[in-house]
């Protein structure tokens, strides 16, 4: 599920004219910081705002994706639309990271992999047959129960054309040229201006494919003050002029990556 972003994050200018759908409504609550952290830390790994991740439930209770007894039980499910890649380095309390490789990233240190620039979308897979999209899937995570089930990987299921939720999605499909792409799946991120409040500042909705077009950085740093450096006014390669959000590492057996700038503490 791709539910329509709220109001705009970290940009004044936005956020002085941002209005409300007209038939929104808004929900207060009080809750208790340890529950504000979990929140946040569910975010965070989701790459999504608390905001977006709350409606995301609300939209899985109205679609039937969520029932209430699952709810009730605290099983969360379809929550992010997203593939879950792990980030490079463990966080401290306040969610920022710090210098400790996380386990199973040491591939990412000892050099190997390729750089590429992190794109904030909507992940996506694209079958292709004769240059021709004959389907569209979203990416879902696993709910907790089948976490502790053994569950770990995401997995793609069905984009529908008339689904209010999956109007940008196809809009970006709509958005990119595939007769040269080879018969398969591809997996891709929609990006634009409705999407993930396109921090790129694209004009158009459209979708790159991961194994096709995505943008390679040549030299990039593998260590914790090089990439925070790096990363600090790093552009993107994508839409030049605007920063790029973060750098996913690809390891030639499929494995990935990633950091992102806001990732960093920026005040020490």
């Amino acid at each position: 599920m791709s539910p329509q972003r709220g109001r705009p994050r970290k940009n004044p200018d936005e956020l002085a004219g941002w209005q409300p759908p007209a038939d929104w409504s808004r929900l207060v609550i009080w809750i208790s910081n340890d529950e504000r952290k979990a929140l946040k830390r569910v975010a965070l790994e989701a790459d999504t705002s608390v905001a977006a991740l709350i409606r995301a439930v609300a939209n899985g209770l109205m679609q039937g994706v969520i029932t209430s007894e699952e709810l009730l039980s605290q099983v969360r499910k379809g929550v992010s639309a997203m593939e879950k890649i792990p980030t490079i380095f463990d966080r401290d309390d306040d969610f920022k990271v710090v210098n400790r490789p996380r386990r199973g990233c040491e591939w990412v240190f000892e050099g190997q992999g390729r750089a590429t620039e992190k794109l904030d979308g909507t992940n996506v897979r694209l079958t292709i047959r004769a240059g021709q999209v004959v389907r569209v899937e979203k990416r879902r995570n696993p709910s907790k129960a089948q976490k502790q089930q053994g569950v770990v990987d995401g997995w793609y299921v069905e984009a529908l054309e008339n689904a209010a939720e999956d109007k940008w999605i196809f809009e970006a499909v709509r958005g990119v040229d595939t007769q040269g792409w080879p018969d398969g799946e591809h997996s891709s991120e929609a990006l634009g201006p409705h999407i993930q409040g396109n921090p790129l500042g694209l004009t158009k909705h459209l979708c790159l494919p991961f194994n096709l077009e995505a943008p390679v950085y040549e030299s990039i740093p593998r260590d914790f003050h090089g990439l925070k450096e790096q990363l600090r006014n790093l552009d993107s390669l994508f839409s030049p002029g605007h920063l790029a959000e973060g750098i996913v590492f690809h390891h030639p057996d499929g494995r990935r990556a990633k950091i992102k700038r806001k990732d960093f503490d920026w005040s020490e």
